[in-house]
């Protein structure tokens, strides 16, 4: 349908032709069947392969998915209820996150109006008297009419702000719909980037069985705890006070971050710790992949108190604050410090040692200690990188949801230096987190963690 200005106005199902219906009716029911049908591979394949872990995550995962399309659901069925809330006008432009510029914008624009009407008055008279008087003010009609919904105009009447537009509604349904799709990608290279970086261990739990190994971790052989290749890296360097420690280690994070003789140690440690010892066929690395799978478990979900997190994020983000530029370096800091800290703990675990025995018999055997986590919990070392990797992907998905609804010039993104900055450090964040951190943690709270269930020693 067109307006008598010639401008195209909106139009329901009632004006619209039945092939264009049923061809968007069709692309949403072959995208959804498709989607689903991918669910039901990956969920046979993983119970084919007893992922037990694997299958519980994909299946949190659909949970959190199906939380959200009822979300969204429940926002379209509302959102006439919704916008027609009134506000005060001075309630509604306080803490708004862009500057706004809407009573300028709009002071323009009837000027203009006014001084092109008088200017065809002037100088087109007929055209004056044929009614062009009315035409400006019917284009502003046509205007607001489609970017403004009957529930404005009734909070208007009132002298009042609707409390969030059916327009502002339909925005934010389109934002759950894409942190929707960014908890599926990022749940996925969480998990793609963590099993890369176990590969490299495949040749070192190979390099177990062999003579060379045997003979150099032979039990009747005494050394010196300092000239084991695990005592050179952890002890020979002079570290007094534990700033020094924590600053070692947080460089040795960033190169070699799981070095071999680390894992052999923490290997000999855990199977010595769960009576293993006569057991030479035991895949350290293989036990190691099903606690990743465990603690990808618990990183895909979203619980309640992240849901409130997110809240309070989109609360924050008031012009001028430049509160999401701050928020972006908080999972960069916490992923930092959480690296350093397991391998502190790796380090402690080493002195200790050597406070223990100054020479020992066979390989080093570190003993597992709750005691080196924070309030003697490992658990809370993974509940750290649960809301890191939320917070980034929230992060990440607001940033497309902003670009795509907005454009790249939105005042959301302000100036680019902070748009690249918080894209970079997105990245940043989610292959330190995954690649290093997360595999680390797997590494170094298997042993003080039970086997898990169903596996073959």
């Amino acid at each position: 349908m067109v307006t008598e200005g010639g401008t195209p106005s909106s139009h329901t199902l009632e004006d619209t032709p039945t092939w264009a219906l049923a061809t968007v009716c069709f692309v949403f029911i072959f995208f959804g069947l498709g989607i689903e049908h991918l669910f039901h591979i990956t969920t046979r394949w993983l119970k084919e392969h007893r992922k037990t872990a694997l299958h519980e995550a994909v299946e949190k995962l659909k949970t959190v998915l199906m939380l959200l399309g009822l979300m969204s659901l429940i926002l379209v069925v509302t959102q006439k209820s919704i916008s027609k809330i009134c506000i005060p006008n001075k309630v509604a432009n306080s803490m708004l996150p862009c500057h706004k510029i809407l009573n300028e914008t709009s002071k323009t624009t009837e000027a203009y109006e006014v001084v092109r009407y008088v200017s065809s008055a002037l100088f087109e008279p007929r055209a004056f008297d044929e009614g062009i008087m009315t035409r400006p003010q019917h284009r502003l009609l046509a205007s607001t009419s489609a970017t403004s919904s009957n529930s404005t105009d009734h909070c208007a009447s009132k002298g009042m702000t609707s409390f969030i537009s059916e327009q502002g509604i339909n925005q934010l349904n389109t934002f759950i719909c894409v942190l929707a799709i960014m908890q599926i990608v990022y749940s996925v290279a969480t998990m793609l980037l963590g099993t890369a970086k176990m590969k490299s261990w495949k040749a070192w739990e190979q390099e177990t069985q062999t003579i060379e190994y045997l003979v150099a971790n032979d039990p009747n052989r005494f050394r010196f705890t300092r000239q084991t290749t695990f005592g050179k890296r952890h002890m020979t360097d002079p570290i007094d006070t534990p700033i020094l420690l924590w600053i070692k280690c947080f460089f040795r994070q960033f190169f070699h971050s799981v070095a071999k003789v680390d894992y052999f140690t923490l290997r000999h440690g855990f199977i010595s710790a769960h009576h293993l010892s006569t057991n030479n066929t035991f895949n350290f690395r293989k036990y190691i992949q099903r606690s990743l799978e465990d603690d990808f478990k618990v990183v895909v979900g979203i619980s309640p108190l992240m849901w409130f997190l997110l809240v309070i994020l989109m609360l924050i983000d008031v012009h001028g604050w430049h509160m999401y530029l701050w928020v972006s370096f908080l999972p960069l800091v916490i992923v930092l410090v959480l690296g350093t800290k397991l391998q502190v703990i790796v380090a402690k675990m080493a002195l200790r040692l050597k406070e223990q025995n100054k020479v020992i018999i066979g390989a080093p055997l570190v003993t597992p200690n709750d005691e080196l986590f924070w309030f003697s919990n490992p658990q809370f070392v993974l509940t750290l990188l649960h809301y890191t990797l939320f917070v980034n992907a929230f992060e990440f998905a607001f940033f497309v949801w902003v670009t795509l609804q907005y454009g790249i010039d939105s005042c959301f993104h302000e100036t680019t230096s902070i748009v690249v900055t918080r894209v970079v450090l997105a990245v940043i964040v989610q292959v330190l987190c995954s690649y290093i951190t997360l595999p680390l943690y797997a590494l170094v709270t298997q042993m003080v963690l039970q086997i898990v269930d169903g596996f073959s020693v």
